[in-house]
């Protein structure tokens, strides 16, 4: 399946599951009204939603005023990282139905230096095109949420979620003025995903929970033509839980085999592995991650990469949205054009803030 063929299908997944009309995002109260059993309860909620929508229209605020019975239900305040990336919690999986969010983090680093360059790839088909040591790297993240579906009555399963997805992670060799600042490397990542909401206590570790399971298709690709081709597309499993500020995320896949024509990536499970596993620490709004990545074959090919990223709040208000973004990477599989060949990167920059 080509690169353009996997885009078509997810689009059309997207609109046969698309055709439920919800609650739109930011109606925080009325989801809630619409969420109580007991019909008069409910109905008490409305007219106290529309009252208070009157006196706002009227530029009267006196909503302090109403009586802690009367008050409108609201939501969790502060709800956990995984809570909010995956709509987790009852009636508010319904607010960001087809609206874009952030999927992988999305950065800017401008200071990427590799140690250890892959010199067995040419930046294009002139073999004199090299690249450098230092380059810069970005990715942008994102997706979408066409159909969700609440469970109530379940002790373990709360809902279920369809997502579409998309990454793309470049490298873009922006000092090599020689050979015209060309992007070494870009890999397009679109991905269909069904997400099981859970809450399920793990025994034995108090306080930990398993959030989410979530089981799709991924396609990946460099989008470019032989000998630099690299493509494969893989059936994935992974699984979240949570304990306080400490998440634990475990991605496992499978890869569809390709026929020998069509394999470019020969031996690709041998240095990526079947699974990662990301450990992630929030602390005063700073966001401190590791992955983890073997082969387990006795031949052992790895990779690990370390992040840290400083809210730019911390030094100026205004700049809630970015955080100073560090990160180091060391093994196989920093990107399809190096699967096979090891290298050691340090990087720095900017990531977007994908949540408070």
């Amino acid at each position: 399946m080509d690169f353009r063929s996997y885009l078509i299908g997810l689009f059309f997944l997207a609109v046969i599951f698309c055709p439920l009309p919800l609650i739109a995002a930011g109606d925080d109260s009325l989801a809630a009204c619409a969420a109580i059993k007991d019909d008069a309860q409910r109905l008490k909620c409305y007219d106290i939603f529309a009252r208070q929508k009157v006196e706002q229209e009227k530029g009267v605020t006196t909503v302090s005023n109403v009586p802690a019975e009367e008050k409108l239900p609201q939501g969790k305040k502060e709800a956990s990282v995984f809570s909010q990336h995956w709509e987790l919690d009852g009636e508010k999986s319904k607010h960001a139905f087809f609206m874009l969010t952030p999927y992988r983090p999305n950065y800017f680093l401008p200071i990427a230096y590799n140690t250890t360059p892959n010199d067995n790839n040419a930046l294009d088909f002139d073999p004199d095109a090299k690249a450098q040591r230092s380059e810069a790297k970005f990715q942008l993240s994102f997706k979408i949420k066409p159909w969700c579906m609440d469970i109530e009555g379940w002790d373990y399963l709360k809902g279920v979620d369809l997502w579409i997805a998309y990454t793309q992670l470049s490298y873009w060799q922006l000092y090599n003025a020689t050979f015209s600042s060309p992007f070494r490397d870009t890999n397009y990542e679109p991905e269909a995903l069904v997400n099981f909401r859970t809450d399920v206590n793990i025994p034995g570790i108090d306080g930990l929970k398993l959030r989410f399971v979530t089981v799709g298709s991924n396609h990946q690709s460099n989008g470019r033509s032989s000998p630099l081709s690299r493509s494969w597309n893989r059936v994935v499993a992974n699984a979240g839980f949570e304990k306080g500020n400490f998440n634990i995320l475990l991605k496992t896949w499978y890869r569809i085999p390709d026929g020998e024509s069509k394999n470019d990536n020969p031996g690709i499970t041998k240095y990526m592995g079947h699974g990662e596993l990301w450990l992630t620490y929030y602390w005063k709004k700073n966001r401190i991650s590791a992955m983890l990545r073997n082969n387990l074959r006795s031949e052992n090919k790895g990779a690990v990469q370390l992040d840290w990223s400083i809210p730019l709040s911390l030094f100026w208000d205004k700049l809630d949205i970015f955080s100073f973004y560090f990160q180091y990477f060391n093994g196989y599989g920093g990107s399809l054009i190096d699967y096979n060949a090891s290298v050691n990167r340090i990087s720095a920059g900017f990531m977007l803030v994908d949540w408070e």
